[in-house]
């Protein structure tokens, strides 16, 4: 149990609502719990359990309801021995009751039109489009239940009883609608309207009802991948939006997270198991096809100490971007983010560099040649031998700096433009990165909690195991850090350059990472435009 974050209205009115963290221990129980108790009590109830995905709620029924079938003989009793009683497939997961109640469970879609029910539930909710609860799930409570007690003339004066709504979420960002509708709720339930009802519940509670420890906490709060944001809307169930001083706004980002397939690059292990195969296979699942209109660029940012447990300020951040041509301009197509929060030494982080470079097909490398940077540098213009994978890498060589190489006296492959960051060179990787955002020329991966729902659909997901799982939702996770990161960043303006830095323990690695991809993705596609003019130009004569 992480956290709860909720809306609830009194069970003797109409409407109810509620938000649960995400990956709360016994949610799903206390779900399933109320829904076979209400059916059993109230004959006739109709119950339409709803989620982002229908795989999601039709675990509830799947999973909880059918554990409670077989542990309890009172809960057979009142379903019944009948096979055909509970339905527990992804596309027909429902529970009927002798009593004529019945329990469904719905995606929060289109084929979700023209079902019925006296309480809707949507778990998770977060997830639900505004238009589709509205449109499509509401309506499903346009039908009243009718005990036979009520036609009875000494039972006249006994009002109907209303449906109820019950909606559960982690906390989310402040700029998505159900954030508005937690303060409407709030606002009604505090102006003692008794028909709704708030309830928020963060971690503690857990730890003190013993369904959570808190080593587990505190392992949560040290581990390398430890994001303040995501704790706090899982764990602390607070609602999060962008710093009053941010640059980049949480909008703009959220709209650009439409990359549903990211690069996965193999492990050491993977890569030695394939080249020792009579016939070696192409481990990418990213492998290009058209060579001519797509570019693909490593980015890195350098940092060798690392963080530590606590303050984790200092990481390498590799950013992997597509650059897909349209007429005259590049998309980009953000595939994979990678972070190193460990101390590293510079030629171990150039090993790491060359492998995602020769992985990723890609063409060119974007990195910082300034202080540890330069040590990188240094080590990547040398010829280096990747231990793990028992691979050599040919040394590189600077293509935009004659005097780094003059420096270096190395003659390698021409693919790495190095970057000497100043005030004016900032400021403009600051403006070019915030308006491909605004202007929706840059895309992210889509978040990683819709992503992992997404999957939960997906048979040969759910057979992989939980490191590889993990391994998957990796860069949709490091996509969500870096949109945190972006909107915990602040901002001033010093003699006419915009500066960027963070504040207390936020990062900003993976921002100058992603804006050191873009800026060079700016420089190609100047080339490109200037390409197309003296065509233009050609032809004109």
């Amino acid at each position: 149990m992480k956290s709860y974050a909720g809306l609830m209205g009194n069970h003797k009115k109409q409407k109810i609502k509620s938000f649960c963290g995400n990956s709360i221990k016994g949610k799903s129980w206390i779900i399933a719990l109320y829904c076979i108790v209400r059916c059993i009590l109230y004959p006739g109830t109709k119950i339409v359990l709803s989620s982002g995905t229908k795989g999601q709620a039709a675990n509830i029924i799947s999973q909880k309801i059918v554990d409670f079938y077989d542990q309890s003989p009172a809960v057979r009793y009142e379903i019944g021995y009948k096979k055909d009683h509970i339905k527990t497939t992804v596309n027909d997961a429902r529970v009927e009751f002798k009593n004529g109640s019945r329990i469904f469970a719905a995606t929060s879609g289109e084929s979700a039109r023209g079902l019925r029910c006296n309480i809707l539930i949507c778990d998770e909710f977060r997830l639900i489009k505004k238009e589709t609860l509205d449109k499509i799930l509401k309506p499903m409570l346009n039908v009243y239940r009718q005990p036979p007690y009520l036609s009875k003339p000494e039972y006249s004066h006994l009002k109907r009883e209303e449906n109820k709504q019950i909606y559960i979420s982690s906390a989310w960002y402040k700029s998505h609608w159900i954030w508005d509708e937690f303060q409407n709720y709030f606002k009604k339930m505090t102006n003692s309207d008794d028909r709704y009802f708030v309830s928020i519940l963060p971690y503690q509670l857990s730890i003190k009802s013993g369904l959570l420890s808190e080593s587990a906490v505190e392992a949560e709060r040290t581990s390398d991948t430890f994001d303040q944001t995501s704790f706090d809307m899982e764990y602390e169930a607070m609602f999060v939006g962008e710093n009053d001083k941010a640059y980049f706004r949480l909008d703009p980002l959220n709209r650009i997270r439409t990359v549903s397939k990211t690069f996965r690059p193999p492990t050491n292990q993977e890569y030695v198991e394939n080249r020792l195969r009579s016939k070696p296979k192409t481990l990418s699942n990213f492998k290009r096809v058209d060579k001519v209109n797509e570019i693909r660029i490593v980015a890195l940012d350098i940092a060798l100490m690392g963080g530590n447990k606590l303050v984790k300020n200092d990481t390498s951040a590799f950013t992997l971007m597509r650059l897909l041509r349209e007429g005259d301009e590049y998309k980009r197509q953000v595939v994979y983010l990678e972070s190193i929060q460990s101390s590293i030494s510079s030629e171990n982080l150039a090993i790491r560099l060359k492998q995602l470079y020769y992985d990723f097909e890609a063409d060119y490398v974007v990195m910082d040649a300034n202080g540890n940077g330069l040590g990188v540098f240094d080590a990547c213009t040398t010829v280096l031998t990747d231990k793990d994978r028992d691979k050599e890498y040919p040394a590189w060589a600077c293509i935009n700096d004659d005097e780094t190489n003059d420096r270096t006296k190395t003659k390698g492959i021409k693919c790495v433009y190095t970057v000497k960051a100043n005030a004016a060179f900032n400021h403009e990787i600051a403006v070019s990165l915030k308006n491909v955002i605004e202007t929706g020329k840059l895309q992210l991966p889509m978040n990683d909690i819709e992503k992992r729902e997404e999957l939960q659909e997906d048979k040969a997901y759910r057979k992989l195991p939980a490191e590889e799982q993990i391994r998957v939702l990796y860069p949709y996770a490091q996509a969500t850090a870096l949109v945190n990161e972006l909107v915990n960043l602040e901002y001033t303006v010093r003699s006419g350059y915009i500066k960027i830095y963070e504040v207390g323990t936020t990062t900003k690695d993976r921002y100058s990472s992603i804006a050191y991809c873009n800026y060079y993705a700016n420089e190609l596609e100047k080339d490109l435009k200037e390409e197309n003019q003296d065509n233009f130009e050609y032809f004109m004569i």
